[in-house]
């Protein structure tokens, strides 16, 4: 069932319900939207009241400028105000970090749970220059080929699966969203781990990596975990960037699920 909600700014942010439960919300990454998780949706659905919203820019959801990571967690907090109150949060992604953040910044959340947030610094290759001028440059003059082959490039994808993806059916789709790569990019900031931030999530909280994602996954995970004081850490066997959903659901759930200590 779609419904919407308002955010802090007038933004009009829609979101999917379905299931029964306590409150999960799912928050996506780059180009996904409310529909992109549908797997994951329906596995957890049995067990909890899903939540998952079309972050602004995408699907029916509005997209106030000036853009900020700020509004984004704003939007985050219409939702999860949507949902009763309070909620437990799973995000992929751009959409770890909005997650992590928004429990740092002490959203009604209960759990946190993130899939390898893109801080993809590299303490040996410190010279590592941002993308995000270059892709505001392409959208500014509406070329958005360019700037969705700058965001992918930027991912690790090499040329060859840049130009196939170019071929596919939902390339339009890519495009028809591109303004959220600047999105995204912001979010990522200067790709290292806001460790500072980070020490003030109070409420559990589970990283996740795929084994066989780029050396930058794990390491982002490890170092998030660290500066959380209530952190669990979890390698999954077999998976990279883009999870296997039927694999998570479970794990997700039996994080989810798990009585807090002390409550």
């Amino acid at each position: 069932m779609t419904e919407t909600t308002t955010s802090a700014d007038g933004t009009t942010i829609a979101y999917e319900v379905s299931g029964s439960g306590p409150a999960l919300v799912v928050v996506g990454g780059a180009f996904n939207h409310r529909h992109s998780p549908d797997e994951l949706a329906a596995a957890l659905s049995t067990e909890f009241t899903v939540y998952v919203h079309d972050r602004r820019g995408r699907g029916d959801s509005g997209d106030t400028r000036p853009y900020s990571v700020d509004r984004e967690l704003e939007d985050l907090a219409a939702v999860i105000e949507a949902t009763g109150g309070s909620a437990l949060v799973y995000g992929h992604s751009s959409g770890a970090i909005l997650s992590l953040l928004a429990a740092a910044r002490h959203l009604p959340i209960t759990k946190v749970a993130a899939y390898e947030p893109p801080w993809t610094f590299d303490p040996a290759a410190p010279s590592h220059e941002s993308v995000l001028p270059k892709v505001r440059a392409a959208l500014a003059v509406d070329d958005r080929d360019t700037a969705v082959e700058l965001f992918m490039a930027e991912t690790g994808m090499p040329p060859a699966a840049i130009d196939q993806t170019k071929q596919q059916p939902f390339w339009p789709a890519m495009l028809a969203i591109a303004p959220t790569t600047e999105y995204d990019l912001t979010i990522v900031g200067d790709a290292r781990v806001p460790a500072d931030l980070l020490a003030a999530i109070d409420i559990p909280t589970l990283l996740i990596d795929g084994l066989l994602s780029p050396p930058w996954a794990a390491r982002a995970a490890d170092a998030a975990a660290a500066a959380i004081p209530n952190a669990r850490r979890l390698g999954m066997e077999g998976q990279h960037h883009g999870v296997d959903q039927s694999v998570l659901a479970p794990v997700l759930a039996e994080f989810f699920r798990t009585p807090i200590e002390g409550v």
